[in-house]
């Protein structure tokens, strides 16, 4: 039965990262608090999981010609040293505190995704005046 639940929760994860709402969250908290897993381990599979969705990602906006690869390789490297800073800083903090600083960011994105101004289609935040700035969505 345990099984069931983890597909679910791998599937929401799934759905929800393909239309761009951050099923990694899902996945984390489904290993949290439902499957007991520790901060670090779930963050850690959630990174993994993330490879396999990236690469198929990466080879569709290739494919399309999306992909500036100047641009790509410099952000490819940012996020590398980000990615092990932030696993030296998680293997030093207390689980208690990634746990906090996990929630409070989750926080901080959901308030900040309810109080942002998105475009409508068709519309150039360039365009706009100050108090009409909205924030450009690609689609």
């Amino acid at each position: 039965m345990e099984w069931i639940w983890m597909a679910l929760a791998g599937l929401a994860a799934g759905m929800l990262g393909a239309m761009g709402m951050g099923g990694g969250g899902v996945l984390i908290i489904y290993l949290t608090l439902i499957a007991g897993l520790d901060q670090r381990a779930a963050q850690g599979i959630n990174l993994i999981l993330f490879i396999p969705c990236a690469i198929l990602a990466l080879i569709c906006y290739i494919r399309k010609g999306l992909i500036d690869f100047k641009t790509a390789l410099f952000a490819a490297a940012a996020g590398l040293v980000g990615a092990l800073g932030g696993v030296f800083l998680s293997g030093s903090l207390d689980v208690v505190w990634l746990r906090r600083i996990f929630g409070a960011m989750l926080l901080i994105i959901g308030i900040q995704e309810l109080f942002t101004k998105k475009c409508p289609p068709g519309k150039d935040s360039q365009e706009d005046t100050p108090e009409e700035k909205c924030e450009k969505t690609t689609e």
